[in-house]
């Protein structure tokens, strides 16, 4: 039996209840002596922009009409096989002739933070993030970059909460999203088609945390109704 695919509200009063009672919860495990504050704060904004990010891609695949038992989450790591050429430079010699005695064990285990499935086939990849800004894009670039490799056609998303990347990626309800200038730069660097999606409006300040009740940000429908056409957008090639 399928689960009940969340409507808008839902995600809003998710995000509501979570983000408003993070800090209380955060300071109770810090009390406890079991995690500290800032550690909780990182960990449940990262599960809840997770939770968020599947219940969005769960209703853009329903709004695209397709069978919801054909659309799954997770996976094991992708395995990124070691580039023979890069034996060529290896040295001394002999390092490179054990390495190619056992090149089968030469890889590197890629995941990111959701594995999106069409049909059990690895078809999105998204890095959810509480805020993002552009050393941290550099890691996700790489990750990427990496991922396509070994699947060229794998479709790539940024969902943050905020933004800290300059530039209007602040302001998610705007028609037309120009970026930075310093993000593009990175962005050109790399063959990854990266779509970013920010779902709360103005850019991230370190001092003004948005689970702290003075400076909570309110979750908009019009921004969330343009995530979802952003998935939509991105799903169509795997609708039938």
């Amino acid at each position: 039996m399928q689960d009940k695919i969340p409507s808008l509200e839902d995600i809003k009063d998710a995000y509501n209840l979570l983000v408003g009672g993070i800090d209380k919860k955060a300071h109770d495990e810090d009390n406890e002596g079991t995690r500290a504050y800032g550690g909780a704060v990182r960990s449940a904004k990262g599960l809840l922009v997770e939770g968020m990010a599947k219940h969005l891609i769960r209703i853009a695949w329903q709004e695209l009409k397709q069978d919801p038992s054909r659309l799954t989450f997770g996976g094991a790591k992708v395995r990124v096989p070691i580039k023979k050429e890069y034996l060529e430079r290896v040295y001394p010699k002999e390092v490179a002739d054990y390495i190619k005695a056992n090149i089968k064990d030469y890889f590197y285990g890629l995941k990111t933070d959701i594995h999106v499935n069409i049909d059990g086939n690895f078809v999105l990849g998204v890095e959810c993030k509480a805020y993002t800004e552009n050393a941290m894009l550099k890691r996700i670039l790489v990750d990427f970059m990496l991922f396509k490799q070994i699947l060229p056609n794998l479709k790539c998303v940024l969902l943050q909460l905020e933004s800290q990347l300059t530039g209007d990626y602040s302001r998610p309800s705007n028609q037309i999203i120009y970026g930075s200038k310093s993000t593009h730069t990175l962005l050109s660097y790399f063959d990854v088609d990266l779509n970013i999606i920010t779902l709360l409006e103005g850019e991230r300040k370190v001092d003004k945390p948005i689970h702290k009740k003075n400076y909570f940000k309110e979750m908009r429908d019009d921004v969330l109704k343009k995530s979802i056409d952003t998935l939509v957008h991105i799903l169509c090639d795997f609708g039938r």
